[in-house]
Parts: C-alpha cells; sequence; structure tokens
C-alpha cells in the first residue's frame, strides 16, 4: 500500500489528500451546525463587549450595572433564543481573537464594518450607521471648525484597533496623528493639551459632551467616512451567522430596534433598510 493512501472499512485504498479534505469537510459541518446546538445546551448566549462604550454596551462605573442599545439587544437576542445572555469584556483590538478563540458567540457592541476586520470576521447585516466626529477642548483656539484639523502642527488622537486608525492614516495630509493605546489615553492627551483633538464616533462623542465640561464637539460639513455598524462572528459558521442576520432583519421589522435606539438617544444612526 502506499504510504499516502488509507483503506476504509470496506477495504477500498483512499488517498490521502481525499481523506483530508473529506475530515475538513465534515468538520465544517459539525462547526457550522454547532454553535446553535452548544448556545442551546449551555442554556447561555456568550456576548462579548467593549464596557466603555457609552450608549452603546457601557458598565457604570459606579453601580457597575451594563446598559446600551446592544446590551438591550442582546438580551432579546437570548430571548429568542430561549437562554441567558453573558456578557464577556472585549474591546476593538482584541476583538478578533476573542471571537477567533471562542471566547464568546458574537459580539454584540456597534463594530464597525471594515475590509480589515471582514477579512477575519464576518458580520450581519448593519443595524447602525455613524459618521466619525472629533472632539477638542472648549479652550483650544487652533481648532474652531473641521476646516482646522488637518493642519500642519495638529495632532490629531485615534486609538489603536477602531476603524478611525486607518481612515485617518488615509485621509490626514498635514496633521500629525497619534495612536494610543486606549479611548483614555486619546481623552488624556487632548485634555492636557499634548493634542489636539480626538476622532471618535456619534455615540462616543454623545458620551463626551454628557460627561465632561471641557470637550467640545465638531462635525463635518458634510458626510465625511460614514462607516455601518453591526454585529461579528467568527468565519465558517454559515448556520450561526444566517440566524444573526435573521435576528437583525427582525428587530428592523418589529421595531425593537427603533425602541431601544430611542432609548439610548441613538435613533439618528439608526440603520432601518440596506
Amino acid at each position: 500500500m502506499s504510504p499516502l493512501q488509507f483503506t476504509n472499512p470496506c477495504g477500498r485504498l483512499i488517498p490521502l489528500g481525499l481523506l483530508l479534505f473529506t475530515l475538513s469537510l465534515a468538520a465544517s459541518i459539525v462547526q457550522a451546525e454547532g454553535r446553535l446546538d452548544r448556545v442551546s445546551a449551555a442554556g447561555e448566549l456568550r456576548v462579548c463587549i467593549w464596557p466603555d462604550y457609552y450608549g452603546i454596551t457601557f458598565r457604570n462605573p459606579r453601580t457597575l450595572e451594563l446598559s446600551g442599545i446592544d446590551i438591550d439587544l442582546a438580551r432579546e437576542l437570548a430571548s429568542d433564543l430561549g437562554v441567558q445572555a453573558r456578557f464577556v469584556d472585549s474591546s476593538f483590538s482584541r476583538l478578533i481573537a476573542d471571537l477567533t478563540d471562542d471566547r464568546c458567540d458574537v459580539a454584540m457592541f456597534a463594530i464597525g464594518i471594515t475590509p480589515e476586520r471582514a477579512e477575519s470576521l464576518r458580520f450581519t447585516r448593519p443595524h447602525l450607521r455613524s459618521d466619525i466626529q472629533a472632539v477638542t477642548t472648549r479652550s483650544n483656539r487652533h481648532i474652531q471648525t473641521w476646516e482646522d484639523i488637518d493642519q500642519p502642527g495638529v495632532v490629531v488622537a485615534v486609538a489603536r484597533g477602531t476603524y478611525h486608525e486607518p481612515v485617518m492614516r488615509q485621509k490626514l495630509r498635514a496633521a500629525t496623528l497619534l495612536v494610543l493605546d486606549t479611548p483614555q489615553a486619546r481623552e488624556q492627551e487632548v485634555e492636557s493639551g499634548r493634542a489636539d483633538v480626538f476622532m471618535t464616533d456619534y455615540p462616543y462623542g454623545r458620551r463626551m459632551l454628557d460627561t465632561v465640561d471641557w470637550a467640545r464637539l465638531l462635525s463635518a460639513p458634510t458626510p465625511y467616512h460614514l462607516t455601518p455598524y453591526a454585529y461579528a462572528v467568527a468565519p465558517g459558521d454559515p448556520a450561526w451567522l444566517e440566524r444573526m442576520d435573521r435576528f437583525v432583519a427582525e428587530i428592523r421589522q418589529d421595531g425593537r430596534l427603533l425602541t431601544a435606539a430611542r432609548h439610548h438617544g441613538l435613533e439618528p444612526i439608526v440603520v432601518l433598510g440596506d
């Protein structure tokens, strides 16, 4: 017998390549069918969140209570599946690893769909869409309008792992880009005056205006870079992706998405159709 062949129970020779393909296909089928079964069997849905995302998946530092549109909708999803939601802390920089390493079943924290993330993850249809906004200080005399941002000597801060990082690398021509490891670091750099602005989105911009007295929000006069936000799952699991996508279609249609958005002040960025 050739070392690259094996026998099946009937005694027939099977080429190694065919055997490996068959095993791979079988594993893919088990994975595709297994996620729903595992969630049901465990009685819980593991949901990755970023607990510092105001209006989306925010943990109150005093009460430790979670709130936000995607907290509400994750609980709706768990209810639809007949299980309990268990929230797993994640972040944009850890997002891909947390999903592909099976730390959670789905990531639900308004994840911007970008080409880089789409290479590693699979996304539902979007439920929100936001443009980029800029936060500066009330005392910054150099930055008065959006047009003042991309100028020589201006320092623009972004958080590593967010979609603002690749977008601003591409768009800035004269200003200096400063990439920081956490959202808190970019706020500190701007508040201290070491950076002039940091780039964020509609929900986080609202947080700054609601929680600090030094922040001033700037918006582009025309759309700057609209990004759709969706839920993400690991690749190779089409049945699970289809179930998540169906959930988004259902909450768009039955009003749960709009109700949750209104409750958290996010109605202006809701996506109700393709």
